[in-house]
């Protein structure tokens, strides 16, 4: 039986002005048979954007407000029932999003915000088996990762699979960073395992404009002038690679889907639209220096966390289903 190849759909876009990017968004999709082939009527829909912070609106560090309104503008077309949700390492997914100017589209379109920091599930990765992930993200009938593309200071870059991060509870992404310790290739596959758990039913990247340098907060806008679509987070972020000239193997994340065998090789992908090679940059700035996974915390944070996570979320696992 012939496995289907996935398929990447890349464009240009240049503009967050919102009817050129409902024609950009449409453009998009069209080849991965429109927003009707992900949402039927009736479904929960999740759209989860990249709310990494409301400390430095301008600056490019989160997903497009003008974006998620038009991606939640089709999914209600479609006949679904969209909710905006994300687990910001500070502060909350509503005031991360009131701060990046999301509050009028929520109130226009009626969309919940939902911080990820209840109810949890267990995954069944026997590596990762203390990993919990969001109840909400595991139970909405669609998952839209709406990633940002921005360079990573601890990770070379955030794409569709680095995003997925967010549907870990806040405290618990503390300990994740803490139990890789510096062990880049252990988090990366971390965050791989977390994107085949969440297993969204499709990305779409916010390019227009990125986030480049000391990211994922820290650098500064970069007009990219790309919009980025696949069913595949796997096979989107392989492409993005390409389009900014980075050696997959420099990014955890795609390091560790190459090796776990999820990540397919360039030359299998379609793509419908353009090909990476059009796109291609070669002045991508990427951090100036990759900080340790587990920021270099003193032995003392380390172990009252540790002592916390035992205590509070190890425990008691056992009272939760497994997803």
């Amino acid at each position: 039986m012939q496995t289907q190849k996935p398929s990447v759909s890349l464009i240009r876009a240049t503009s967050y002005e919102q009817e050129a990017l409902r024609e950009s968004l449409t453009t998009l999709l069209e080849p991965l048979g429109g927003m009707q082939a992900f949402v039927k009527p009736g479904q929960r829909v999740l759209l989860k954007p990249n709310l990494l912070t409301g400390a430095r609106p301008g600056k490019e560090c989160t997903t497009r407000a003008e974006l998620v309104y038009q991606v939640a503008k089709m999914v209600i077309a479609a006949g679904g029932k969209p909710f905006l949700g994300d687990s910001p390492a500070f502060g909350s997914a509503k005031a991360v999003a009131i701060a990046n100017n999301y509050l009028p589209i929520t109130l226009e379109l009626n969309l919940p915000i939902i911080d990820f920091h209840g109810s949890r599930y267990q995954t069944v990765n026997e590596d990762f088996n203390h990993l919990l992930l969001c109840k909400e993200a595991m139970e909405a009938d669609v998952v839209i990762n709406l990633p940002k593309l921005k360079s990573h200071a601890q990770l070379t870059l955030t794409l569709g699979v680095k995003n997925l991060f967010g549907c870990v509870p806040g405290k618990m992404k503390a300990w994740w960073h803490m139990e890789a310790g510096k062990d880049a290739n252990r988090f990366g596959e971390m965050l791989v395992e977390t994107a085949r758990a969440i297993n969204p039913d499709l990305t779409i990247l916010d390019g227009i404009i990125g986030h480049e340098g000391n990211g994922p907060s820290g650098g500064e806008p970069r007009p990219l002038g790309v919009l980025a679509a696949s069913a595949n987070v796997f096979a989107l972020d392989k492409a993005m690679v390409e389009v900014l000239n980075v050696l997959p193997e420099q990014v955890p994340t795609l390091a560790a889907s190459t090796r776990l065998g999820l990540c397919p090789e360039l030359a299998s992908i379609d793509f419908p639209h353009l090909h990476p090679d059009s796109l291609k940059i070669d002045d991508w700035r990427l951090p100036d220096k990759l900080m340790p996974i587990d920021f270099g915390m003193p032995r003392v944070i380390k172990s009252t966390f540790k002592h916390l996570y035992i205590r509070f979320i190890k425990e008691p696992m056992s009272a939760y289903g497994k997803g």
